[in-house]
């Protein structure tokens, strides 16, 4: 059975009181997850400590990183790295977020650099794919996915792939007052399981999570994760807000 995940993704939001305070809130509503559901949150790195504290007790919580270094070590002023994470015991990082790839200039190879830096220090990525608003006008996102995953994910054997987590981002649906429908998230979803199926085998496709992360709020939430391809959802400003989240999470199938 897939996993059924709500990520929050705070971005650069919060300071440490107000981070402790929504995690505290969240908390609080005493989710009862079931075996296959996981809420992660993927936090600023100065709360990675204190949100795995606040979360030990928890059973399926954990904490992720937004993001890490290509490299494992070396003269890389502000930079974090895989082993540091692990050092940390995080157990889930972001990987390629359509932010990274855009203000950052993060490409497949950067993007493949990081995900094998990660599995090798048992960290599981999140890794975000997506197409911009003219690759969606010119219909053709599907091939433009498809090099995402080729370029940083085939190279991964099929056990590899197991421990990966993957958020599809309708980038042209974030910000610019377009809305992806339900069918179009499933459509999408469902061509990304189709890809890993033609490369790895439908076994090994149906394992892996997929979220959604075109703009998941309370109100669409449980819509968006009764597709059949949609395992939960990386949720960007809705994670800031205790009441939303929660509700979120409840969304989960």
């Amino acid at each position: 059975m897939r996993k059924q995940i709500a990520a929050a993704n705070w971005k650069m939001n919060l300071t440490y009181p107000q981070a402790e305070n929504l995690l505290t809130d969240v908390l609080n509503a005493n989710a009862d997850l079931k075996e296959n559901q996981q809420v992660v949150f993927a936090v600023p790195s100065p709360y990675l400590t204190m949100t795995n504290g606040l979360l030990a007790q928890k059973d399926n919580y954990f904490t992720a990183a937004q993001n890490c270094f290509n490299k494992k070590s070396g003269a890389y002023t502000g930079e974090i790295s895989a082993e540091m994470l692990h050092s940390l015991d995080i157990e889930f990082c972001v990987i390629g977020h359509s932010e990274r790839r855009e203000y950052f200039g993060e490409d497949g190879k950067m993007l493949a650099e990081k995900i094998d830096l990660c599995l090798e220090f048992d960290i599981t990525p999140i890794f975000c794919c997506g197409e911009p608003l003219p690759i969606r006008e010119a219909n053709t996102q599907n091939d433009y996915v498809e090099t995402q995953l080729k370029e940083s994910l085939f190279h991964l054997t099929a056990d590899q792939l197991d421990n990966i987590v993957i958020a599809y981002e309708p980038i042209w649906a974030i910000g610019t007052g377009k809305t992806a429908t339900t069918g179009q998230a499933q459509e999408m979803h469902a061509f990304l399981r189709y890809t890993l199926a033609n490369q790895y085998g439908a076994n090994v496709a149906d394992l892996i999570s997929i979220l959604y992360g075109g703009s998941v709020k309370a109100g669409n939430a449980k819509e968006l994760f009764s597709c059949a391809d949609v395992d939960g959802g990386l949720v960007g400003g809705a994670s800031l807000i205790a009441a939303d989240f929660i509700q979120i999470i409840h969304s989960l199938k």
